[in-house]
């Protein structure tokens, strides 16, 4: 005997190549191509439709880099076209590389009325007759974009194209042939079934008797197709693979749940305005398909994805209203955008879920169950505590499967979070949310599920995605040929409710992940565009005090409550909280039109709050205080407006002192409760508290280290930050200068400058009267390229574990390398503190608007241990913005010692709120008072639904079980524990929220279990 299994296989291929696919289109013709090149940004429809049109043909040069090209396309469907089994389409090649949908260039049909009918793009180029009227006339437009290939095939090339002002004018793509063609579909089908098989025999053993079923029925069908006659023995060939294509699964397969997808970036390699067009091409697709396939279901995941087709594409989206209706187009995942998970903060991550969930809930009529975040770059410990509090059961992503060192061990688990919070979580087994259903995707799916034994069914997300795109008819063809098939696993066309459902009931005890989900990789995304993070940290905090202000004066003073216009400022924020935004991995045009947003939101907010202040201040010529932190400051009560107090006269000083070696100068500031020594580098070799005396910097080390690593790492320049970073240091320890400054209030203050490379760095040492801590003030001008600068302070503790801010509570995560897990975290996320103590003593370090950070420790000579702190302020890398970060900076860090995680608890909000002054006549008192220090207030507001009510919103902050009584200062006829959007709890839910017994005035008396999210609403009397 002799193995001709090569031969055949080389023989399906060329048959497949030469013969099968040349057979789907029988016949094409022409069709007339004019067209109108954009001047500028593009315009809407209507204006395009109004313009005087150029011939164009076949292999003409269009689209300078992000241009825009509008298409007039007309003709006549031939007699009889579209007979005995064909179908008429018109076919477009705009010029499409081989580059996958979303990353080149896409168009956009419409009707000659201005209806958008389906996109084009190089995996779904046709459109069919009836969406074009039905014939034999047609005329219809194509809206083509001339994005740019920023991917360059992932060799992550420094590009200029990512940028308007430097992206090249010279055309990018050659229109290719498009015609009206006749579609065989039978010869179609039999192509996908014989792509269906040809895959699946490729992904079985070599011993399985299944694989030459499949072989020796391909090579029946190369026979019985007459190559002289193909359309003639279509029939004859689909019967010669119908029964291996009907052999049915084994009992054991592996149930896949199968959902039309289109995973898009709301912004990443393309600006936000590129992804508005992006979700109208994909979601025109999705619908077109939706009514030639009545199986197809879709999962669409982004609210704000959606609001933008509502006030662009209202034709569209009133289409999608009815697939929704239908249960078949499925809003999932409840939040604006598809957030990161780590940096948001806590009130942010709340709003992300109560603006999805209520467009959701408003325009659309569907509650979400789950949240979706299948590529966000790890995932916060506070995450299911926040799905669980906005009325959501599971939880989706995938991107762990990323991880570099370790892999999580399932695929379907319950996650706990920091407050004890479990939600039911699920990684779809493929790997991807761009499955393409392929043989290769589906066996590699059921090989990869390590549920097996306790678990039989996954989710798997199909079609197109990151540039959008969606799902195919040949995505659809192969989930159907898959559905009940022998060697695969079983494929079911469905919604990702039903999927968590049946896999919730199915897995009665599944195992749990405690803690973050930490993705081993994308580390650099903590400290990429610094300027995109400052702007995001602001505008958080700017927006709390805009609404405890607002509501304040509301309350107080019957000032209408600026709903709309904080809403409307929310959701701008939200949005450059994307996963691909505020991480700062996108091309430049993104970042630049964040941080404009970010200036504008600063604006207008500050207008906002001092509107606000003046109506609870009142007109008057005294000096205020409006507090706005969840603590008191200089006699003002947390939340409240009081009056200034000064001290009598400046209790500090800095002075010029020798060295105890005598060798050079120091500078010493006092204040009577804290002791800094700066050296004549400029570096902090000497911090005391008064009340301890204890020295917190290592002996022989100094903080306020600005190091420079070389950062280049492996992949994915922006994104990520490769250990061996560490091994390529330098240590900026050469002055211009180091001398005493003036500074406002009383303080004492150390100017140093330094000079490296091409770029600069003033900072300023600041000591003020009363402070505990020591405030270190960072000016770089940065012009480095490929660098990391990290600011450290080693210090003299030994700590097992460094608590880091989160949303709503901290982390503690090990210091030491012991296993795997910890050596992969070695940069890590914290928001405003980092905590490191060794027994009652610790050091709280706090910024205003870094990310990362790592914490190291190693044993000195005389037996003690350095814990090192450092911060990571500035990153250089070329792709995809190769200009990331050029300029100017500035960051706010302090060092206080002696302090306890409820210091480092306050001292973050003090360096990221600080007071404000106003002239008025009146202190205020706050709107409600927290009688527990543990009880952090993040939000206080007015209800969403213009009831006038007011919403407090507080967490347990110290990881403690607390009493706590929460008194309103105003009016209140009641108060309950509610969900994030205002709502008593469902039943399901009611251990989320708050058991509530009520006090003298309306107080709400409630035990809160540690770092426990509570939002109160408490009704005014009216």
């Amino acid at each position: 005997m002799h193995d001709d299994r090569l031969i055949t296989e080389a023989r399906i291929d060329r048959f497949v190549r030469d013969r099968l696919e040349p057979a789907v289109y029988r016949r094409t013709t022409p069709l007339v191509v004019e067209r109108w090149d954009v001047p500028g940004e593009p315009v809407p429809v209507t204006e395009a439709l109004a313009q005087e049109y150029a011939r164009a043909s076949e292999g003409e040069a269009w689209g300078p880099a992000w241009g825009t090209t509008w298409l007039r396309l007309s003709g006549e469907v031939p007699e009889g076209w579209g007979e005995d089994g064909f179908a008429v389409e018109a076919v477009i090649d705009l010029g499409f590389t081989g580059q996958l949908p979303g990353f080149q260039c896409e168009g956009q049909a419409w009707t000659a009325d201005g209806i958008p009918l389906k996109a084009v793009n190089p995996r779904n180029r046709y459109i069919p007759l009836g969406a074009l009227g039905g014939g034999p006339a047609v005329v219809f437009y194509v809206e083509a974009a001339a994005n740019p290939d920023m991917t360059q095939g992932w060799q992550f090339i420094p590009t200029r194209q990512g940028d308007p002002a430097t992206a090249s004018r010279e055309p990018l793509y050659r229109l290719g042939r498009i015609v009206l063609a006749e579609r065989n579909v039978e010869a179609w089908e039999l192509l996908q079934d014989v792509l269906s098989l040809r895959g699946l025999m490729h992904e079985l053993p070599m011993d399985r008797p299944r694989r030459y079923d499949i072989l020796r029925a391909l090579e029946r069908l190369c026979d019985v197709v007459d190559p002289d006659d193909v359309p003639g023995t279509i029939a004859a060939g689909r019967e010669a693979v119908k029964a291996a294509l009907a052999a049915p699964a084994n009992a054991s397969a592996l149930r896949l749940v199968a959902t039309g997808h289109a995973h898009i970036d709301s912004a990443w390699l393309w600006p936000v305005r590129e992804t508005m067009r992006k979700c109208a091409r994909t979601f025109s697709n999705v619908v077109s398909l939706m009514d030639d396939d009545p199986e197809l279901t879709f999962s669409c995941s982004s609210a704000q994805q959606l609001a933008w087709i509502q006030a662009g594409y209202p034709e569209l989206f009133e289409r999608i209203k009815e697939k929704v209706a239908e249960g078949r187009f499925v809003p999932v995942g409840g939040m604006w955008v598809e957030a990161d998970g780590n940096m948001p903060g806590g009130e942010a991550m709340a709003r992300q879920f109560v603006e999805g969930k209520r467009f959701f809930l408003e325009e659309l009529g569907v509650e979400c169950e789950e949240c979706w975040l299948p590529d966000s770059f790890g995932y916060s410990a506070a995450l299911p505590q926040i799905v669980r509090a906005a009325g959501e059961r599971y939880f989706l992503t995938q991107k762990t499967s990323w991880n570099q060192t370790n892999r999580i061990p399932h695929h379907s688990f319950l996650w706990e979070g920091l407050d004890g919070s479990r939600v039911f979580t699920h990684f779809p087994p493929g790997d991807t949310y761009n499955s393409e259903l392929t043989a290769a995707e589906l066996a590699y799916t059921e090989k990869n599920f390590r549920d097996k034994g306790r678990s039989s069914i996954g989710l798997v997300p199909f079609g197109y995605g990151d540039g959008g795109g969606g799902p195919t008819r040949e995505m659809l063809a192969a989930a159907r040929r898959a559905r009940d098939l022998e060697g695969s696993p079983r494929v079911e066309l469905g919604v990702p409710r039903e999927f968590f459902a049946a896999a919730a009931a199915e897995y009665a005890d599944p195992p749990v992940w405690a803690g973050e989900m930490y993705l081993e990789k994308h580390r650099g995304t903590y400290t990429s565009q610094a300027g995109t993070k400052r702007g995001n940290r602001r505008c958080e905090h700017l927006l709390r005090e805009a609404e405890l202000w607002c509501a304040t004066a509301t309350v107080r003073e019957g000032v209408p409550y600026p709903a709309e216009e904080l809403k409307r400022i929310w959701r701008v924020v939200l949005l450059q909280q994307f996963h691909d935004i505020l991480p700062g991995s996108s091309i430049a045009w993104v970042h630049r039109d964040a941080e404009r947003n970010y200036a504008a939101v600063e604006r207008e907010l500050e207008e906002i709050i001092g509107r606000a202040a003046g109506a609870v201040a009142g007109q008057g010529d005294v000096e205020l205080v409006l507090n706005a932190a969840p603590h008191a400051r200089a006699g003002v009560p947390a939340l409240g407006v009081g009056a200034v107090v000064r001290p009598a006269r400046p209790t500090t000083r800095a002075e010029l002192r020798n060295a105890d070696d005598g060798a050079a100068h120091h500078w010493v500031l006092g204040n009577g409760l804290v002791r800094a020594e700066i050296d004549a580098r400029g570096l902090l070799v000497s911090l005391r508290d008064a009340a301890s005396g204890r020295e917190a910097i290592a002996p022989g080390a100094a903080g306020n280290l600005l190091e420079l690593h070389r950062d280049t790492p492996n992949e994915w320049d922006s994104w990520d930050l490769d250990p061996f970073y560490r091994r390529n240091v330098t240590q900026l320890t050469d002055v211009v200068s180091v001398e005493a400054v003036a500074a406002p209030g009383g303080a004492a203050a150390v100017e140093v400058r330094r000079s490296f490379g091409a770029s600069t760095v003033t900072q300023r040492l600041v000591l003020a009267p009363g402070a505990e801590s020591l405030r270190i003030e960072t000016a770089v001008d940065w012009h480095e390229r490929e660098k990391l600068l990290k600011l450290g302070f080693p210090l003299d503790v030994r700590a097992e574990r460094a608590a880091s801010e989160i949303q709503f509570g901290h982390v503690f995560r090990p210091i030491a390398t012991n296993t795997s897990w910890d050596w992969a975290r070695f940069e890590t996320c914290a928001h405003r503190w980092v905590h490191v103590g060794e027994g009652s003593y610790g050091v709280a370090v706090t910024n205003s608007s870094t990310y990362g950070h790592d914490v190291t420790r190693a044993v000195r000579a005389d037996g003690g241990t350095t814990t090192t702190l450092r911060l990571s302020l500035l990153k250089a890398p070329l792709y995809p913005d190769p200009e990331t970060d050029q300029g100017r900076h500035e960051f706010v860090v302090t060092v206080r010692p002696r302090a306890s995680i409820a210091d480092a608890v306050e001292e973050g909000y003090r360096t990221n709120l600080e007071p404000r002054i106003v002239r008025g006549a009146r202190a205020s008192e706050p709107l409600v008072v927290v009688n527990h220090p543990a009880a952090v207030v993040e939000a206080v507001k007015l209800a969403e639904d213009g009831s006038g009510d007011v919403i407090v919103r507080l967490y347990e902050s110290l990881g403690e079980r607390v009493s706590v009584a929460v008194s309103p200062r105003f009016a209140a006829a009641g108060v309950e524990s509610v969900d994030l959007l205002e709502r008593p709890f469902a039943s399901e839910d009611a251990s989320v929220g708050a058991e509530i017994e009520l006090g003298a005035g309306g107080t709400a008396l409630m035990v809160l279990r540690p770092f426990q999210l509570v939002t109160l609403r408490f009704r005014r009397e009216r």
